[in-house]
């Protein structure tokens, strides 16, 4: 017996999609028949990424986020509406993150990341989730009422990691941000939940784990391995298919088992 979700005539935001988790959530959505908008600030990166979503077949259109400037957000959610329709799929995966000692974690250095990770998470998914409601009441057109959002938090917001702790709390907040909209917003179809990777090897730290200390940290993971990123794959497809509407306000680690 096989199962396929299909995501045909749903359209997906896909934020923080010029390079590692969120290229591929993108390259996922789409190859499943969703409509995908590319944002975030490298648009070189977004346009070549449009371009492989489109010689495989898929519908993608890119637009300019920094989700640390409310005015982008409300523009570039209002541009992806404009270009692709009402958006019913939100991948909330803009993040950053410093290796520091608390002690040496600078105002700077501590709004850096929570601006992106925590602040700049939340309004994008307001922006879209007002959208959203407005549908499920009726007072905006749309023939999809509901959504699915997906915060895309971390174990490191599970669990607390040394010289990320800021990281760690800004992730934790997303955690509990994620709880309070599927509280919020769920009697209106709108399902918020939040997948909280573990160590996935990508473009940006992939010449880590060569590394002696990277070496170090995967002798100390439960199986000796990172992940990669399609291993999310299904994860994200369960949480954004149309099937999944009982599953809401949930945090699920996709860690290899390293948080337990």
């Amino acid at each position: 017996m096989s199962y396929n979700i299909d995501l045909a005539g749903r359209v997906a935001l896909v934020t923080g999609a010029s390079s590692g988790l969120g290229t591929q959530f993108a390259k996922t959505l789409a190859k499943a028949g969703a409509g995908v908008v590319l944002a975030g600030r490298r648009m070189d990166r977004l346009k070549a990424l449009r371009a492989e979503i489109q010689a495989d077949g898929g519908d993608a259109h890119v637009v300019t986020l920094d989700v640390t400037d409310h005015d982008s957000i409300k523009a570039a959610v209002a541009h992806a509406e404009t270009e692709m329709g009402t958006l019913d799929i939100l991948i909330n995966n803009s993040g950053v993150s410093t290796t520091q000692k608390l002690t040496d974690i600078t105002p700077e250095d501590y709004d850096y990341m929570f601006d992106t990770n925590t602040k700049g998470a939340f309004f994008v998914a307001q922006e879209v989730g007002k959208r959203m409601l407005a549908r499920a009441k009726g007072s905006a057109p749309g023939t999809f009422t509901g959504g699915r959002i997906v915060n895309i938090a971390s174990m490191a917001g599970l669990k607390v990691l040394g010289q990320i702790g800021v990281y760690c709390m800004s992730k934790a907040a997303v955690i509990h941000m994620t709880r309070s909209m599927a509280l919020e917003w769920g009697k209106y179809g709108i399902n918020v939940n939040a997948i909280c990777p573990g160590y996935i090897d990508t473009e940006i730290n992939h010449h880590h784990w060569q590394t002696e200390q990277g070496k170090k940290l995967v002798a100390m993971l439960p199986r000796k391995r990172v992940g990669q990123p399609q291993d999310l794959d299904a994860l994200l497809m369960m949480l954004c298919a149309n099937e999944s509407h009982f599953i809401n306000g949930a945090v699920i680690q996709a860690d290899d088992g390293f948080a337990l």
